[in-house]
């Protein structure tokens, strides 16, 4: 009881509140309980005011770490400290380690009886196929019994039942690939591989280009590998396609006016074709064709290199053949050609045409012109070339609308292809232009081809009395509608032999017959 009221007097004297104190003061207590009070009351004002380093001295020596780094953490104030900042974006700038590895559990195996498993007869049939072809290699007889033995080893692994052991580790496939490798060696099948840098080995070279584009690459070769054709190559195919029929055309129609004009205005053969010689000579000089040029390099067996030139153009003053007899067949056998200029000039490889021009030796050049000997005047050019506003005037609407369609195709078309792909519109006075030069020279071909053909015989029906189709039809419509005026055929007043005669026969009996002979 004594104890009990100790410790009553000690939690009033030090929860109690100022009346409390005070009147435990006036009651009177002896000089050494008074001081052990005060000491308690010292050392509990104290453990609250360093509560953290209490909790650490009181800590236990088990704790771990991390709650002894709590007990002596400061208390949370609402902001964040420069060390713990510091120390959040060093944890956080490095990965995170990952967890320990985890050996698997055993996988849980039920001791339940299971249904058999059905196999199709398909199945079946392909497992027995299978079976019989392996076996059938393991009779070969190019084996010998070390590799037969080999064999039967491992189809005798093959179909044990139950997994076959494979290792998990890195280390353990790489010494599986080193036994596979090496058997494959003992058995030669690395014999006769073709060795060394670039075999077996397909460059594309446009892969490094570095004026291709990557993604446009591989573009390229998606297009290559599947076979398909962008959408502005088809336009661009159907944008061709229509002008090189309209040009055609377009030709076509000319040089058969231009000829059957020239031929009407009279003379003989020969004067036709020196006047479309003429004009076409007037033609080249007012509206000159493009010149088609092609250069041809070879290095001869002595080392030099010779570049031959081909140029065709239509030759000034081109003599006109004559017409004789003699001459007449070798004319239709060779029509009229265009004076066609070689230039063959040959350099010494490895040398500049800068050291070159001042050696004369070094290079040579010779011209060539083929072209039909004549023995006649010359064909001198026409002082205009060969027109027919009428002609132009006629066929003006049918040209604007074909150009007219051209260059909405080709502003379609230029929508969908690329820039460095586009092409230009289409300008009738330019298409025109470009057909009377590329057509005058073909005139007196034309004509003279016209002059060869064989002329239409028109036949002239005469006069009859009659309808329509007598007129016209030289008689032959008359009789095809009107019938036939006369019989094509005469038969005999009796027939020979009939149904009747069949009938009676055939169920008559011998009676028939025997009447049948004596008729």
């Amino acid at each position: 009881m004594t104890r009990r009221l100790a410790e009553m007097v000690e939690e009033t004297m030090d929860t109690g509140s100022k009346s409390d104190r005070k009147l435990m003061q006036d009651v009177g207590f002896s000089e050494d309980l008074k001081k052990q009070l005060e000491e308690r009351i010292a050392q509990t004002a104290f453990e609250g005011q360093s509560q953290q380093a209490a909790s650490q001295v009181k800590m236990s020596t088990s704790a771990g770490k991390g709650t002894q780094d709590i007990a002596a953490a400061q208390p949370w104030t609402g902001t964040e400290t420069l060390h713990d900042s510091a120390l959040r974006m060093l944890d956080d700038s490095h990965k995170k380690l990952r967890s320990t590895y985890k050996s698997p559990a055993v996988p849980h195996k039920s001791l339940r009886p299971a249904p058999k498993k059905t196999y199709s007869a398909a199945d079946r049939l392909a497992s027995a196929r299978d079976k019989t072809s392996i076996y059938a290699f393991s009779q070969q007889d190019d084996m010998d019994e070390k590799e037969r033995e080999k064999w039967r080893k491992e189809l005798k692994e093959r179909f044990t039942p139950g997994a076959r052991p494979m290792p998990t580790t890195l280390q353990g496939l790489t010494s599986l690939a080193n036994e596979r490798i090496e058997d494959a060696i003992a058995r030669g099948q690395f014999k006769n591989i073709p060795r060394g840098k670039g075999m077996n080995v397909e460059r594309d070279y446009n892969a490094n280009s570095p004026f291709l584009d990557t993604t446009e690459y591989f573009m390229n070769k998606i297009i290559q590998k599947q076979e398909i054709v962008p959408p502005w190559i088809e336009k661009q195919q159907e944008l061709v396609k229509l002008v090189a029929t309209f040009r055609g055309r377009l030709r076509n129609d000319w040089r058969r006016h231009a000829a059957r004009s020239i031929s009407s205005t009279g003379g003989s053969v020969a004067e036709q074709v020196r006047r479309a010689r003429g004009f076409a000579l007037a033609e080249e000089q007012v509206n000159p064709r493009t010149q088609k040029t092609e250069t041809l390099s070879s290095i001869s067996s002595d080392g030099s290199l010779m570049t031959v030139t081909v140029e065709e153009r239509v030759a000034a003053a081109v003599p006109l053949e004559p017409q004789s007899a003699a001459s007449a067949q070798e004319q239709r056998q060779s029509p009229q050609e265009e004076q066609v200029q070689i230039t063959v000039t040959e350099n010494v490889a490895g040398t500049t045409p800068a050291s070159n021009s001042n050696e004369a030796p070094a290079s040579a050049a010779a011209s060539t012109t083929s072209a039909p000997s004549f023995t006649s005047q010359a064909v001198l050019p026409t002082p205009y070339p060969f027109r027919d506003a009428d002609w132009e005037r006629t066929e003006l609407a049918y040209h604007k609308l074909a150009i007219s369609e051209i260059n909405a195709l080709a502003r379609s078309y230029n929508l969908m292809a690329p820039k460095i792909a586009q092409k230009p519109y289409y300008s009738l006075q330019r298409e025109l232009n470009r057909c009377f030069a590329e057509v005058a020279p073909t005139l007196a071909d034309a004509i003279l081809e016209r002059s060869r053909k064989p002329s239409v015989k028109i036949a002239i029906a005469p006069h009859k009395e009659g309808g329509i189709l007598e007129r016209f039809g030289n008689g032959v419509g008359a009789e095809r509608y009107r019938g036939h005026e006369r019989s094509i055929r005469e038969e005999s007043e009796g027939k020979g032999y009939g149904f009747r005669e069949f009938w009676r026969d055939l169920f008559g009996g011998n009676g028939g017959g025997k009447k049948r002979d004596a008729v």
